[in-house]
């Protein structure tokens, strides 16, 4: 191959998988992205953020490695990511690549590209009506693919799309494509308890419509985003096919994790370790240059890097730790990674162990949502994990708590430091661990738009 293929990475924050029609979704929120990747593509049914939330989800896509070699778990990082980490931009200018980020510029984690932009639009509330984060990006984006093609370089752009995160406030007509009854039926009590939470709920008031009692619309705006958000990446794909550069171009699209509704007692937000937060879409496309395959195996996000670098015959010198996709499209070998390790250190302190029928959640300190310190779910039985079943399976939760603490020995001798999950202990911004439910609930809060928008920009 003569010539050096393009990248185009779409990292699009909160990303549910089983709310995308390329993930068999009853409604139909992402058929540009369907259509894009129904060809030349390999495509992951069961792809897995294993660390919630951002920094840690961004960092090991954009390294190939696990929480342990970044030493990335928590959003309020308080260490950085590991120096000797090289991560793909970093890798790509030494062979000649220009890369951009937009959206996307700050943390250790984001750490390599020549160039930064920023769309005007991320956030916004009710009060300031639709939320065209889409378009706002694409602004800066299509003029900067235009760019990046016109000074010959191959080039790297990485797309942060934040819609769907919320607020979800998508235009019309995304807005009630989704939806058709009456978000203000005073009847409807499904929204109580979510205006009854007090971390949260000034932040859903500053974004929900005034006096909304239809949990299920608000499910629908956040479809509508998603809807929204695929309008918005269709203008991306044309411009590589009027720019001629469709087939020099591999595309990536993934989540550093997906979106919690009204499951488990967890509200429009995307904390925990239930496998609708960890569980996130994965496709990869070089039209002309690789099989459409359907993927079955487990993959996580530290699988991006090396087959990116496999599929550019790159061959550097990094002992990534997670593997290429490549060989699943010619009946290669490729040795599955079934079980995992799973973190979560945004609003509470977990960790555990996941594997095909069995989770097991373990809580470092106290939750906000009062949950019991260890979890067990039987995801063959109970997929939706409503039910903790540690009572009755005492012998499996000890089981697979002996297996976790293992890899977490054997992985803290390979990087020659401590988990992180257990370095962190100021992630919450009150100096110390929580020692109750209580304290965790009166203390964590997120207030309004403002004060959420500086949150996930750790702007302190």
């Amino acid at each position: 191959m003569s010539k050096k293929p393009n990248i185009l990475f779409l990292g699009i924050d909160t990303l549910r998988a089983n709310h995308m029609s390329l993930y068999g979704y009853e409604k139909c929120t992402t058929p540009h992205i369907d259509k894009f990747f129904g060809a030349d593509s390999i495509v992951c049914d069961n792809a897995f953020s294993p660390s919630i939330p951002t920094p840690p989800g961004y960092a090991s896509m954009l390294s190939g490695m696990d929480c342990f070699s970044t030493n990335v778990v928590a959003l309020r990082m308080k260490e950085p990511m590991a120096e000797e980490i090289i991560t793909l931009p970093e890798l790509l200018r030494e062979r000649g690549y220009e890369s951009t980020s937009i959206g996307f510029d700050w943390g250790a984690f984001a750490r390599g590209f020549d160039n930064y932009l920023n769309p005007k639009v991320s956030w916004g509330s009710w009060a300031d009506g639709p939320c065209r984060k889409g378009e706002s990006l694409n602004e800066v984006a299509l003029s900067e693919l235009d760019r990046l093609n016109d000074s010959g370089k191959p080039f790297m752009l990485f797309l942060r799309y934040m819609d769907p995160h919320a607020p979800y406030l998508p235009p019309q007509p995304f807005d009630r494509m989704f939806y058709q009854g009456d978000e203000y039926d005073k009847s409807n009590k499904s929204l109580d308890d979510v205006y009854k939470f007090k971390p949260f709920c000034d932040f859903f008031k500053s974004w929900f419509p005034p006096n909304c009692t239809d949990a299920d619309y608000i499910i629908a705006q956040y479809d509508g985003a998603v809807a929204y958000m695929d309008a918005c990446i269709a203008q991306v794909f044309e411009k590589l096919r009027q720019l001629g550069i469709e087939d020099d171009t591999i595309v990536v699209i993934t989540t550093d994790h997906g979106e919690t509704f009204m499951e488990n007692g967890y509200y429009f937000d995307h904390h925990g370790l239930y496998d609708y937060t960890i569980r996130v879409p994965l496709a990869i496309r070089w039209k002309g240059h690789i099989n459409h395959t359907r993927v079955q195996d487990v993959c996580q996000l530290k699988d991006i890097m090396p087959t990116l670098t496999d599929m550019m015959g790159l061959n550097p010198k990094i002992k990534y730790d997670g593997q290429s996709l490549l060989p699943l499209t010619t009946d290669g070998e490729r040795i599955s990674e079934p079980e995992m390790y799973i973190t979560e250190c945004t609003w509470q302190r977990k960790h555990g162990w996941r594997t095909p029928q069995w989770k097991l959640i373990i809580a470092l300190e106290p939750d906000f949502h009062y949950k019991e310190p260890k979890e067990l779910y039987n995801l063959i039985k109970d997929p939706a994990e409503k039910y903790n079943v540690i009572a009755e399976n005492p012998e499996i939760a000890k089981a697979l708590e002996k297996r976790m603490l293992k890899h977490i020995k054997k992985r803290e001798k390979e990087v020659k430091r401590t988990a992180p999950m257990y370095t962190n202990l100021s992630w919450n911004d009150h100096g110390k661990p929580f020692e109750s439910s209580d304290e965790a609930y009166n203390s964590l809060y997120i207030g309004g738009i403002e004060t959420a928008r500086k949150l996930q920009a750790q702007e302190k």
